[in-house]
């Protein structure tokens, strides 16, 4: 089986290159971007559908799709905003999308930004179906980083000094790594996410840092114009309340003070477009450490000609071989 990734910054143009590669070589698009797994929010996530666009459901196995460009589009809308999802879920949700487009003769390309989800379709994730612990998770909120880390410490020495040093001050990352440790040590047979068996392709794409920030800036004013606001406002009147996973995402919870009177509209502008840029580069110190990605830089003039033929080898170079 065949496996077509595209990965890159945000707003380097990954969705519009992977529905041009969908439409060359046969293929259907799985969203990768943690964002877009919720229903409702879709202009702030970027999904850019086409107008009074519908999911059409499918199956509760793969979920639904929506058409962009006459391409099929998966993994919009898996979850309502309300509900939690977790990397666990996404892996076993993509990869049954993945099988679904196999079987039916089509080329699955998975189109994103979220590396940590692209990793766990493909490679796996071992501590991705350990559950979360609540009671746990309740009864260490209270406790300092340090004294976290010295739980951790305790626990599992060779996780505690594995741990880099962002990981060590995020009270989150490590309580979590509390919660696997204490699994482990009453769960001898655990179970494991094993690596996805696919031929695959990683194709990245990106730009300078100029034109970069400028997209995004661009990017940000589109989604206010298409009405993100009133977006944001009809979710919290259907009861989605800020502390929810969903409105914690990037674009939305920059909103919060804003809409509560706190700040000004151009403060959230700014503080959403500082956020966007961290973000993206963030995903490529993540997207660089993959030595897999073949990188194409879009000043590139012939860039895109020496991708499309990149990928036209690795989907001709079997084609007479059982795949």
């Amino acid at each position: 089986m065949k496996l077509l990734i595209i990965v890159g910054p945000t707003a380097s143009g990954k969705t519009s290159l992977g529905i041009d590669l969908a439409k060359r070589f046969k293929g259907e698009i799985i969203s990768a971007d943690s964002r877009q797994v919720y229903k409702g929010l879709d202009i702030g996530t970027g999904k850019d559908l086409p107008k009074n666009s519908k999911l059409k459901f499918v199956s509760e196995k793969v979920g639904g799709y929506h058409t962009v460009r006459g391409v099929k589009v998966w993994g919009y809308d898996l979850v309502e905003p309300k509900e939690k999802y977790s990397v666990s879920q996404y892996i076993k949700d993509a990869r049954n999308i993945i099988k679904h487009i196999k079987s039916g003769g089509k080329l699955p390309i998975l189109v994103g930004g979220t590396g940590f989800y692209i990793k766990g379709v493909v490679d796996g994730i071992e501590t991705a179906n350990i559950p979360r612990n609540s009671r746990l998770r309740e009864s260490l909120v209270k406790f300092s980083i340090e004294d976290l880390f010295e739980k951790l410490a305790n626990i599992s020495a060779e996780k505690a000094a594995s741990m880099n040093i962002s990981d060590k001050k995020n009270p989150r990352r490590v309580i979590r790594a509390i919660e696997v440790a204490q699994w482990k040590m009453t769960n001898s047979d655990e179970v494991k996410n094993k690596n996805l068996k696919a031929d695959t392709l990683f194709v990245g794409i990106k730009m300078n840092k100029k034109k970069l920030e400028e997209k995004i800036k661009k990017r940000i004013a589109r989604r206010i114009e298409e009405g993100l606001e009133k977006e944001i406002e009809n979710l919290l009147l259907s009861g989605i309340g800020w502390d929810t996973q969903s409105m914690q995402s990037l674009g939305y919870k920059q909103w919060e003070p804003y809409l509560k009177g706190y700040v000004s509209r151009k403060k959230v502008i700014d503080d959403w477009f500082n956020a966007e840029k961290k973000y993206a580069k963030k995903q490529m110190i993540w997207f660089k450490k993959d030595p897999r990605i073949r990188w194409f830089e879009q000043s590139n003039a012939n860039w895109r000609e020496v991708m499309l033929q990149l990928v036209s080898d690795w989907i001709n170079k079997d084609v007479n071989k059982k795949d």
